[in-house]
């Protein structure tokens, strides 16, 4: 993506409605809608964060099957989720909204128990040994999540690495914590979730036509 599309997408994310793009310190001295995002959907529905979303599709997909729910995309990269941004304004689908931050500071946009659950969809592996902490699925990170959400919240992790799979069943078993469902291959499963096989993205489709397995978690942590 050049670089006057970017700039293009940042100036047009700042009138965007369903987009909050706060700086670092303002989440880290006191976010303003940590606590209150029933208020800004204007509803106490439940709260789904997709955390690293990309283009922001897996959202918006969720947004639309699950009108009864409330859906952030969060990631980064604010021109990526432009896309997903827009064409939620464009078709009129108010429960899903789009933060730009650092996962790592999730747990300074959320309050305690104020999310219901949390999707994280083919995330970078991180697969060498040096980028382990940048790995969405450590110790750390499981410990921000599970101060996040409800007492009976769960995560979901939809990945296409055989090895980040392992590596999150490893750190579950090690810390006896609650797997409701665990498959290295969830569309050659006999009994696949449909929640987790109704919506596909682009890459997964890509990953799909080339035969490459899908893997699925869906856990409760319990530190």
């Amino acid at each position: 993506m050049g670089s006057k599309n970017k700039l293009k997408r940042f100036r047009e994310n700042e009138t965007f409605d369903n987009v909050i793009q706060p700086s670092r310190d303002e989440v880290t001295t006191g976010f303003a809608l940590k606590g209150k995002w029933h208020a800004f959907f204007k509803n106490e529905n439940p709260i789904v964060l997709e955390l690293g979303c990309g283009k922001g599709e897996y959202s918006v997909a969720l947004a639309k099957k699950y009108p009864n729910k409330n859906f952030i995309g969060i990631d980064i990269k604010g021109a990526r989720f432009w896309r997903g941004a827009k064409t939620a304004l464009e078709e009129n689908l108010n429960n899903v909204a789009f933060l730009r931050t650092q996962i790592e500071l999730i747990d300074l946009c959320f309050s305690e128990n104020e999310v219901s659950e949390i999707w994280i969809t083919f995330p970078d592996p991180q697969i060498k040994y040096k980028r382990t902490k940048h790995r969405l699925i450590t110790v750390p990170f499981l410990k921000k999540y599970q101060h996040i959400l409800k007492k009976d919240g769960f995560v979901h992790l939809k990945t296409d690495s055989e090895f980040l799979h392992g590596y999150l069943l490893g750190l579950l078993h090690e810390g006896k914590h609650e797997i409701f469902y665990a498959h290295h291959d969830i569309y050659n499963s006999s009994s696949p979730p449909e929640e987790a096989t109704s919506i596909q993205t682009f890459y997964e489709n890509q990953y799909l036509e080339k035969n490459k397995p899908i893997t699925y978690v869906k856990f409760k942590t319990n530190y």
